[in-house]
Parts: C-alpha cells; sequence; structure tokens
C-alpha cells in the first residue's frame, strides 16, 4: 500500500498524567503513591501465580527490589507507565505502559501489562487497554503495537480479542529469564481504529455491561 505522507511531521510523545474511564482511571506511575498498593495486588495474598511467568523480571520476593523496580520505570518516559485505579473502591489494580515510543515514525506499543487477580478478566482490563489505544491514536500515531512471547496463549488471545491483528512471528527474538523468546507481533493501524475504537465503546456502555453481565461479546461489538 502506498501512501503520500509528504506532510507528516511526527507526532509528540505521551506526557498525560490522568486518563479517566467508565470503571477505571489511569495514573501516571508515582511510587510514592501507588508502591503499597501495586504491592499488596501484585504480590499479596491471592495474587495470580502466573502473573509473572512471561515478563521479564519477577516474581519480587522482597519489598526493597519491587519499589527498585517501580522507581526506575517512574523515572523514565519509556516505557511510560501508568497505574490502573479501581473507580469504585479506589484501589490500586495493576499496571500497564505505552512503550516502543517512536514519535519520528508515529509508532507506539503497549505492553508491561500486569493486572492484579481483582482486574483479570473484567471490564477493568479491557478499559484500560482501550484508554491507552485511544490516547495514542488522538495524539496522532499511525501504528499501535502488540508483542508477547509466542508461547503466551492468554496474551495472544487478549491481543485478538482486542482487535490487533496478527502480523508473524520473530524467531528467537530474545533470551529472556534464561530462555528462548520467539515473539509474536500484533497491530492496529490508524485506519482501523474509527471501527475498533467504536466497538470497544459499544462493549463499555451502559447498554452492555449490565449488572448481570455483558450482553454482546467485544467481538460482537465490532461487526
Amino acid at each position: 500500500m502506498s501512501t503520500s505522507l509528504a506532510d507528516w511531521k511526527g507526532v509528540p510523545p505521551p506526557s498525560v498524567q490522568l486518563i479517566e474511564g467508565r470503571f477505571i482511571r489511569l495514573e501516571k506511575l508515582d511510587p510514592a503513591r501507588h508502591a503499597d498498593g501495586l504491592w499488596k495486588t501484585l504480590e499479596g495474598p491471592g495474587s495470580d501465580p502466573k502473573l509473572w511467568d512471561y515478563l521479564p523480571y519477577g516474581p519480587f520476593p522482597e519489598r526493597s527490589a519491587f519499589n527498585d523496580w517501580l522507581n526506575n520505570h517512574a523515572a523514565n518516559s519509556d516505557p511510560y507507565f501508568f497505574t490502573v485505579i479501581d473507580r469504585a473502591s479506589g484501589d490500586v489494580q495493576g499496571i500497564l505502559s505505552l512503550m516502543s515510543i517512536v514519535p519520528a515514525q508515529g509508532r507506539i506499543e503497549i505492553g508491561h501489562v500486569t493486572f492484579g487477580a481483582a482486574m483479570q478478566r473484567s471490564p477493568k482490563s479491557t478499559e484500560a487497554v482501550y484508554l491507552l489505544a485511544r490516547e495514542s491514536f488522538a495524539l496522532g500515531y499511525r501504528r499501535l503495537e502488540w508483542k508477547c512471547n509466542n508461547g503466551n496463549a492468554r496474551s495472544k488471545y487478549a491481543a485478538e480479542r482486542l482487535g490487533f491483528s496478527f502480523e508473524g512471528v520473530f524467531r528467537q527474538h530474545m533470551v529472556v529469564k534464561g530462555k528462548n523468546r520467539d515473539t509474536a507481533w500484533y497491530s492496529i493501524l490508524d485506519s482501523e481504529w474509527p471501527a475498533i475504537g467504536a466497538g470497544f465503546e459499544r462493549w463499555l456502555s451502559d447498554e452492555n455491561q449490565t449488572e448481570s453481565g455483558q450482553v454482546k461479546t467485544l467481538v460482537e461489538c465490532r461487526t
């Protein structure tokens, strides 16, 4: 596909500090305010034992190492981390980031998705991704990426459910925790986002998210 981009001048890097949603809000990572809640939800009783399996870090048996990890990420602009706050309870329930940010090319990725048990398989996890996708395309990014270990069935299923298109596998892409990682690549393009974004909005609406559960699946809301 050949498209003229003679007037392309790039886009700004993300700088937003707060993004409000229906079920959650995303706050720029601030260890002073978020560390205790993140430690509790990610490493406390009832936390998901598989949470760290495909991440390049964790689990953190000691709080000091966890704090160092948070402080390092908070000090950097890529990845650009957000803490997920449940609007109803005010509880900290997860963390995720915008990363691999290339403003000159209009390319950005959602990654480091680390959700506590209270977020998993709930509208909150879907809304967190939607809010970052919406922010990315509102800034003018042309391409939103999702990458994961090719052996991570949960992440691959999530990518396709969320509307990302599978692009292929980079074989022997990385060595993570002493193991080979083949990386599956997915993307959403800016031309695809209006329809995908509208599907998210229909799925998150009051009419679809009722007290008894969802009426239509996310895939059904895109069709």
